[in-house]
């Protein structure tokens, strides 16, 4: 069965039913967010999300209702959302970066599967993938993957072949969820399985708090990155390039293949 359905668009004046947004944040505030998804959270009626998502933008759209909960709640969150839609409310739900890489745009569809008369629109936005690599340079140029070292959704096993095989592929990866205190050694152990593949003295990078207060970033290499990795955490987006990247002037470059 093929599905065939034109994009939506946001008019001046539109008042649609049992509406949801899944709408991507970027890595910051209001300046940090495409003129579409600012467009969609003023023709919403409640926004709901994460607690510091949520007060991310607040003060930047006063007159709606707020819904937040904490972390690991994200299916009472999405049931919330969809109970407000349920009501005849437009609703948005928030997600930081592209709500569709590892974002709420997933788990909103499926909760919301038994009412196909709620129509769902996902926003998209800026992931920190993309963020970083800006910030570090050009890190992503050439094909890339995105891994979180997440294990609360994804066996860890699973994640170490992601790892090995991206790695023996020459991907450059981007590597998201990468350190927590219940996860204090994962990055090293991911450094581990990307030196099976690639050398110590490939180009890394860390950027931390993207789009926020206290934005930085470090260059490094791969072994170093393995044997520092105390000062990331989960605010911190890392960069492992492949066997073409290099450092230009302090950024990490992967050469797209130009001839010069």
């Amino acid at each position: 069965m093929i599905y065939r359905q034109g994009p939506m668009s946001l008019a001046e004046g539109d008042s649609v039913m049992s509406k949801i947004y899944v709408v991507s944040l970027g890595p910051g505030g209001k300046e940090q967010m495409t003129c579409r998804a600012v467009k969609a959270l003023e023709a919403c009626d409640v926004i709901t999300g994460y607690n510091v998502y949520i007060d991310l933008i607040k003060d930047d759209f006063p007159d709606k209702k707020f819904i937040k909960n904490g972390m690991r709640k994200e299916v009472d969150r999405c049931k919330a959302t969809l109970d407000e839609a349920l009501k005849g409310q437009t609703v948005a739900i928030v997600s930081s970066g592209d709500a569709g890489v590892y974002g709420m745009a997933g788990i909103m569809h499926e909760v919301a599967a038994g009412h196909p008369e709620v129509e769902i629109e996902v926003i998209p936005g800026i992931t920190a993938a993309c963020s970083g690599a800006a910030i570090l340079g050009a890190p992503l140029i050439c094909d890339f993957c995105l891994i979180s070292l997440s294990d609360l959704l994804t066996p860890w096993e699973k994640i170490e072949k992601r790892l090995d095989c991206a790695a023996r592929g020459d991907f450059c990866i981007a590597i998201y969820n990468p350190r927590s205190h219940k996860r204090a050694d994962y990055l090293q152990k991911a450094c581990d399985i990307v030196l099976r593949h690639q050398d110590g003295d490939v180009p890394a990078g860390i950027v931390h708090n993207i789009g926020r207060d206290g934005e930085c970033c470090e260059v490094t290499t791969l072994k170093e990155l393995r044997d520092h990795t105390e000062g990331v955490d989960m605010f911190s987006t890392v960069f492992i390039g492949n066997s073409q990247s290099k450092v230009i002037n302090g950024k990490i470059v992967t050469p797209r293949g130009y001839h010069l």
